[in-house]
């Protein structure tokens, strides 16, 4: 449950890309993460952050998607998440979506010592 939506991945899933030895990429929030940390303790795990909460406020308000009270909910589960950022080793900071997303690109390229499959720069 997150944000008030129920989201998840199939354990079956992840076990059948474990198994052909395929890298999976998850988008998860903090609960989830916490939970494939306990079961996959090798996994690596990235936390992507905004640089602020006003940024994060304007960016949730240009998207003219939620009301004003699905924003504060949303604010305010980003501000419980934020504070538990320093539990990741590796965090980005989405300050420049270019510049973040180079740095997403190069971690995953680096992953098990060898070059990701499919990403193009």
């Amino acid at each position: 449950m997150y944000a008030g939506n129920m989201y998840g991945t199939p354990r079956s899933e992840v076990e059948r890309a474990r198994q052909a030895g395929k890298d999976l990429v998850l988008e998860i929030e903090v609960q989830g993460a916490r939970q494939v940390a306990e079961a996959l303790p090798e996994a690596t795990q990235v936390f992507i952050q905004p640089p602020d909460e006003e940024t994060l406020r304007r960016r949730l308000e240009g998207r003219s998607t939620d009301s004003p009270a699905e924003i504060e909910r949303r604010l305010t589960r980003a501000r419980e998440e934020l504070a538990a950022a320093t539990e990741w080793r590796r965090r980005i900071t989405n300050d420049d979506l270019d510049r973040a997303t180079e740095e997403l690109v190069s971690l995953a390229a680096t992953i098990g010592g060898r070059q990701s499959e499919g990403v193009n720069e």
